[in-house]
Order: C-alpha cells, then sequence, then structure tokens
C-alpha cells in the first residue's frame, strides 16, 4: 500500500479542559486511540472481530510530544499512518493540527504489536498489508 495519511476531524469539548483552560494532557490520548480505531475500520479491519479471532493489538509504548495546547472549542484533527518497526512491532505515526491554521500541536509515536492466543507476539497479515510498498521492499 502506498504511503497515505489518514485524518479524523474533532471538536475539543468543555469536559476534556483541566482548570487551565486547555485539554488534559491525558485526553489526547483517547483522541490518537479513537483515530487509530477508524483507521483501521477503513480498511476493513475490525479490532473487535480480531480479539474474537484470538488476535490481540497492544500498546507497548506511547511518545507523545506536546507542542501547543488545544482549547474549548477547537477544530483539529488527527493525522495517522502506519509502518513497521520490527520483525513483530508496527509504529503509529500521529499528529495532531489545529483546523484553522494547521499549526501542529502534538506528534506521537505509538509503537504497538499484536499477540496470539498463547501471549506470543506476532504482526497479522492484515497489518502487514497497511505497511507501505517501499517499506515491505526493504
Amino acid at each position: 500500500m502506498d504511503k497515505e495519511l489518514f485524518t479524523l476531524d474533532f471538536k475539543v469539548r468543555d469536559y476534556e479542559c483541566d482548570m487551565q483552560g486547555i485539554v488534559n494532557n491525558s485526553v489526547y490520548q483517547n483522541y490518537l486511540e479513537h483515530t487509530r480505531h477508524e483507521f483501521l475500520l477503513s480498511k476493513g479491519i475490525d479490532f473487535a472481530e480480531l480479539a474474537r479471532q484470538k488476535i490481540n493489538l497492544v500498546v507497548l509504548r506511547a511518545e507523545l510530544d506536546y507542542k501547543q495546547p488545544l482549547t474549548s472549542g477547537d477544530e483539529f484533527y488527527v493525522d495517522t499512518e502506519v509502518v513497521q518497526s520490527s520483525r513483530v512491532r508496527f509504529d503509529f505515526l500521529q499528529n495532531i493540527y489545529r483546523k484553522r491554521d494547521n499549526k501542529l500541536m502534538l506528534a506521537a509515536k505509538i509503537t504497538g504489536t499484536s499477540v496470539n492466543e498463547r501471549g506470543r507476539p506476532f504482526v497479522p497479515d492484515v497489518i502487514v498489508k497497511l505497511f507501505p510498498q517501499e517499506q515491505l521492499a526493504e
């Protein structure tokens, strides 16, 4: 599959903000996770169906670089791509941009794997198909 960014739009809700009037740092993880799930669904991959097949996608590491805070009412989008990072790991590279000025608000790398019913890590074919073609040729 050629390099392709998946994007999903959001709007900050009042209850996602802390006492300083900015989005609480933990809320960004929710935005990122929801976008990853929607990305997978857009590719015909149902997270729940994988679990029924005893294929469990798990997060191993989350790296979030906060650039600027989002505030109540901000409209923004999350872009997402997935790349293979090792034989048994993959990275979701995700960015959050404020819509009104396309300013980068957050950059994230979420490292994951899949585990089978015995708890052994592997990358199933449905995920491998998401990797850019040029990466698969390496």
